[in-house]
């Protein structure tokens, strides 16, 4: 199955001329990679209510591709991988900060 390099912005980004956008995340050289905006608030408590909205825009868009999909369990499994990454990392971040 062939699949696009990348992905197309939401319509309302597009519509939004105050829009911007927060994060990518690639697969390359068999690693993650992350470009990201910082500073965009001043709480982390943003970035965590970023993270939940982001779960379930996963679990959402995964239900859509499988049969006798269990949204909760799933939730629930990547939200285990989620806890084991923050407890044991398995890299550490490293790359550059750029203006």
């Amino acid at each position: 199955m062939a699949t696009a390099k990348f992905l197309d912005p939401p319509p309302a980004a597009s519509r939004d001329k105050a829009s911007f956008e927060l994060l990518r995340v690639w697969v390359a050289e068999q690693g993650q990679h992350v470009s990201l905006r910082s500073g965009a608030w001043e709480d982390p408590f943003a970035w965590g209510i970023v993270l939940a909205d982001l779960a379930r825009h996963i679990v959402n868009a995964e239900s859509m591709h499988r049969k006798d999909f269990d949204e909760e369990a799933f939730l629930e499994r990547l939200l285990e991988g989620f806890q084991a990454e923050i407890d044991s990392p398995t890299d550490e971040p490293e790359g550059e900060i750029k203006q």
